[in-house]
């Protein structure tokens, strides 16, 4: 386990500048292109750094820009696979518990990240990918920590006609 990921994924060790560009763009939110800016002085400070890439991943989900918030998040799941020593294609990771998924960050970061990705493609209409995604959460998260069976529960209902979208 990184602890430096750890501290990362708490919203430490984020470089000044990085800090600073995510302080703007929180700041400018509602202007589009300051807010992208912004962003890209973030990520260009720290590319890989959770604080940057969650914030890039909430500027375009609540932006209803689903495609491209499930990019970040794939990125998302690559940087904490790789400090967690897991494959860094998600679909090549081992099903079984992860370590730590009840308390320590960066496994709780894989693992919310997952969670996001499988309900952005529930959104995006790809069924199999959710379905895929939360197969090998509730693999990792046999404990259900971040909830999970929530949204498969959503899924089903989904799959049986009882919901038009999660």
């Amino acid at each position: 386990m990184d602890s430096d990921f750890d501290a990362a994924v708490l919203g430490l060790a984020l470089p000044p500048a990085a800090e600073a560009a995510l302080r703007e763009a929180g700041l400018h939110r509602s202007d589009e292109s300051r807010t992208m800016a912004a962003l890209m002085r973030a990520s260009a400070a720290a590319p890989d750094h959770p604080a940057v890439l969650i914030a890039f991943y909430r500027h375009h989900f609540y932006g209803h820009r689903l495609a491209l918030a499930r990019g970040i998040a794939r990125r998302a799941l690559v940087v904490a696979a790789t400090a967690l020593g897991l494959p860094s294609v998600w679909r090549e990771m081992p099903a079984k518990p992860l370590p730590g998924a009840r308390y320590e960050p960066t496994s709780r970061f894989l693992l919310f990240t997952l969670k996001g990705y499988a309900y952005l493609s529930l959104r995006l209409d790809d069924p199999v990918e959710a379905r895929d995604a939360l197969e090998l959460l509730k693999a990792l998260d046999p404990g259900d920590y971040v909830g999970a069976s929530v949204l498969e529960a959503v899924r089903q209902r989904a799959l049986a006609g009882d919901v038009d979208e999660p």
